[in-house]
């Protein structure tokens, strides 16, 4: 039963750091320092953007790809990092 508590308190702390990357994106328009930081998500090449008189849809495929490489390296180096 030990393991489940690793378990969980893993989750908890992925949950804490979602919300605190929420936070970060939603307060990003409000601070004058970190407005342009994120800008270019959803306005890479390869995101997909149609828009007709009654139907929009939207696929961001350049970000996507993006965000998995840049996550993708930090786990990595998390898990280099722990390993040693």
């Amino acid at each position: 039963m030990d393991e489940w508590g690793a378990v969980g308190k893993l989750l908890i702390a992925a949950g804490c750091g979602l919300v605190a990357v929420g936070l970060l994106f939603v307060l990003s328009d409000r601070m004058p320092g970190l407005s342009g930081w994120f800008g270019w998500v959803g306005k890479l090449p390869g995101d997909l953007s149609i828009q007709r008189e009654s139907f929009s849809f939207f696929a961001p495929l350049g970000t996507s790809l993006v965000l998995s490489i840049g996550l993708s390296l930090l786990f990595y180096l998390l898990s280099w990092l722990f390993n040693r």
